[in-house]
Formats: structure tokens, sequence, C-alpha cells
């Protein structure tokens, strides 16, 4: 089932979902359940599977000479997908990026997804690999999320890369995108921003997950200012206990996002991370409340490997 009609069906009541990580390559996917079994009372329609590229590294091998190897450390999206709607009976929602696909690679994965009868697809540029200062898409690639939410919508439309084919099977797939309530690092300021979130929209998208906050206010400041610019998908919030103090450092540096001025205080004040952790989950159960509040249809946790903190809030919300 479609995102789409997961929210219609709801019919104004707030749904819990959440993002996994793929298993490091080497673990087995009983990791992967072993963080999802605990969150199954909550009756989540639908759980997100991020997609790692692959990146390179240069091996010395001697006499001054360096060997490209490629690495990927977190394989099995589309494996990982098929396996949670085998099993759990829930519509899994894997990401596909610009970063690391040519256009063919990109019609191939969504042959494959659709063959699995997987609905639902979240599109997005990706980051930059760690050996590049700025993204850089692959020669025959997407530069934007845009076009690769235009190549999706394509192929909804029997529109395949090879114009020679001859009737084409239309896919159905129900296309998610990314979208930043504190602007993306890249984008000189956040009516940039929206004014591209609208290209994506406008080339198919149907519904946005946003990217972590941690004030609701910059979400409903976001959410009006995307209203008003004529955006009318809805805007799913995207929620995160935080759970040790070194986050209080790393989340604003790799996620872009500011850390309200009460939350920096309590944690400071933590002894230990198990204190942190109890305030991280006291504080997103206070966010999520408050956006249950207000209607909002979904709300997404980022659970970054580990479900106790998301339990431990979903328990108070849900």
């Amino acid at each position: 089932m479609k995102v789409t009609e997961h929210i219609k069906k709801a019919n104004g009541t707030t749904q819990f979902s959440f993002e996994i990580l793929p298993p490091l390559k080497g673990q087995h996917i009983q990791s992967i359940f072993d963080n999802i079994d605990p969150l199954m009372e909550f009756k989540p329609p639908f759980i997100d599977v991020t997609y790692h590229r692959e990146e390179y590294i240069f091996k010395d091998v001697g006499g001054g000479l360096l060997k490209k190897q490629i690495v990927k450390k977190r394989p099995g999206t589309v494996g990982i997908c098929a396996a949670i709607q085998n099993k759990y009976s829930v519509d899994a929602i894997p990401h596909i990026l610009c970063g690391g696909f040519t256009k063919e690679d990109t019609e191939n994965f969504l042959i494959d997804l659709d063959f699995l009868g997987i609905d639902n697809v979240m599109a997005l540029r990706g980051d930059a690999v760690k050996t590049e200062t700025y993204f850089k898409p692959e020669k025959e690639g997407h530069h934007y999320a845009s076009e690769l939410v235009s190549q999706i919508t394509d192929l909804n439309k029997g529109l395949y890369l090879d114009e020679e084919l001859q009737n084409c099977s239309e896919t159905n797939f129900c296309t998610g995108v990314g979208a930043y309530p504190e602007k993306h690092t890249e984008a000189p300021n956040l009516d940039s921003d929206i004014h591209f979130l609208k290209k994506k929209i406008k080339n198919g998208a149907a519904y946005i997950v946003t990217q972590m906050f941690f004030d609701n206010e910059k979400y409903f400041k976001f959410v009006d200012k995307c209203r008003n610019e004529g955006i009318t998908v809805p805007i799913i919030p995207g929620l995160k206990p935080i759970a040790t103090k070194k986050q209080l450092n790393l989340i604003p540096h790799r996620f872009h996002v500011d850390l309200p001025e009460d939350l920096i205080v309590e944690i400071v004040k933590c002894k230990d991370n198990s204190q942190v952790r109890q305030v991280g989950v006291e504080w997103c159960i206070q966010q999520s409340k408050a956006l249950q509040k207000a209607g909002i249809p979904v709300l997404h946790y980022y659970s970054m490997g580990k479900s106790d903190n998301i339990k431990a809030v979903a328990s108070q919300v849900f």
C-alpha cells in the first residue's frame, strides 16, 4: 500500500514509522529483526530502509603505486525490504540515491523493486562520499533528486530509457522526498531550498519526510512556508532522541540542525550517557505529543540501528 493511502486510511490518527540502517557487511539480517521486533507493537504502516552507496579507498601496493578499491559497508537494502515485507507484512520503503547510480542502474533497481511488489520509494540525492568535498554524480547519473523523481514518474507511465521498447508495463511507485526545516547545508537560504522542493513535488513526489529537528516551531514554520508556496502533499516530521553527550556536537555537525538551549543545558548537567538517554527520550516524547496533538499524520523516527529509546518514546505516545 502507498504511504499516501496509509495516511488516508488512518483517518486523522497519527501513525508511527521508523527508519533502519542495513547491517554492516558480514552481519546477519537477524540484527535487523532484533531491532524491528520491539517496535512492531506500535503497528508501523511502513518502515524505511536506507541505502549506502559504494565508496572507494586507495591501498598502497608498494613501489609508489596505489590501487583503487571499491568498498560497500552496508549492502542489502533491496533484500532487507523484501525480507521485511515477507516477515512482518508491513510496507518497506527503500531509499534510492542519485549518488553512485547511473540512470540505467536506477531503472534496473526500480524494476527489481516493482517485481518484489514494493510500492514506495524514497528518492534522495545522497551526500558526497568522504573523498569528495561536494557531491559528484555518476557520469550517466542524476545530479539532483528532482531528476531522479522524474525518472520514477516516467517509469510509472511506462516510459523506459530504451525508447524502442514496446508494450512496456507501467510501475506504480509512490515517491517520497526529503526536506530540511532548517535548510540543506548547501542551500543559500530556506527560500531557495523550498524552490527546489517544489520542483520535486511538480515532478511527481507524493510526500515529504523531513530531516530530524529538535524544535517543533521550526517544523511548523517550515510547513506553513511550504503551504504558502503551494506545496500540499503530506510533510512527515523526522524525529530522533539524543542518546549520548557526543551527539551534542555530532548532530549539528553531521546533520546541520540546531539544538534548543534548554535541551543543551539539560544534557550538559548529565553525569553519564544513561542520564543523557533519559533526557533525550523525555524531550522526544514531548515533541511527539505536541506534533500528535497538532494532527500530524505520521511521526517518523530515525533509529540509527537501535530501537530501545525509540520504544521508550513510542510507548508513551502511541
